[in-house]
């Protein structure tokens, strides 16, 4: 078996830290960190970690459970590129001069999806979203024009199969004390969270 691509997706509380404890879990384990998103999550006050590496599965299931084990993470997951629904965003600098004078490098943008976010005299800056492969494309494309610089964000994901895990922390978070017991399986706490 060899390595492959996963995506780790967790759930946290927003509280200062914990980046730093989740990134010496991967340090630790001598794990590139390929690509790291944070943002806020559909839930107010929980944040979304996307984390992705190329790894052996065995040591990603362990790292997921290490990871949930941290007090703030409420929940953590792993998938496989075939599991999600992925996309990285580009910014690309070129040469306004070229762009006006070659027909070529707009028909190349055009056919990647760029669009022009900033025109000025000496440059312009264009954006596009895709696949890191595509991305990288266009990168190779431009370069004989004089790519003058280029900048890649970080993986973003939503996991194809899940109903969202924000349905399952609103359902929970709906209940009243007083209701009947429930176990929180989904924020793995071992002790009933309501009572009656």
């Amino acid at each position: 078996m060899s390595k492959q691509e996963f995506t780790i997706t967790v759930y946290t509380e927003n509280q200062i830290g914990l980046l730093n404890r989740i990134a010496i879990m991967f340090s630790r384990r001598k794990i590139n960190i390929e690509s790291l998103n944070t943002s806020p999550s559909e839930v107010d006050s929980v944040h979304r970690f996307t984390i992705v590496i190329n790894e052996f599965e065995e040591v990603v299931r362990k790292l997921v459970r290490q990871i949930e084990k941290q007090v703030e993470v409420l929940k953590a997951y792993y998938n496989t590129e075939e599991e999600i629904v992925w996309q990285e965003m580009a910014l690309y600098k070129v040469p306004t001069d070229v762009i006006a004078e070659k027909v070529k490098v707009e028909r190349l943008l055009h056919q990647y999806g760029a669009k022009a976010v900033v025109i000025r005299k000496d440059y312009t800056v264009f954006e596009t979203t895709g696949h890191r492969e595509e991305l990288e494309g266009l990168i190779k494309a431009l370069e004989p024009y004089g790519l003058i610089e280029f900048v890649r964000s970080a993986r973003i994901a939503i996991i194809k199969a899940s109903k969202g895990f924000h349905e399952k922390l609103k359902e929970f978070e709906e209940h009243e004390p007083g209701e009947e017991v429930i176990e929180n399986e989904f924020l793995d706490k071992q002790d009933e969270v309501f009572t009656m």
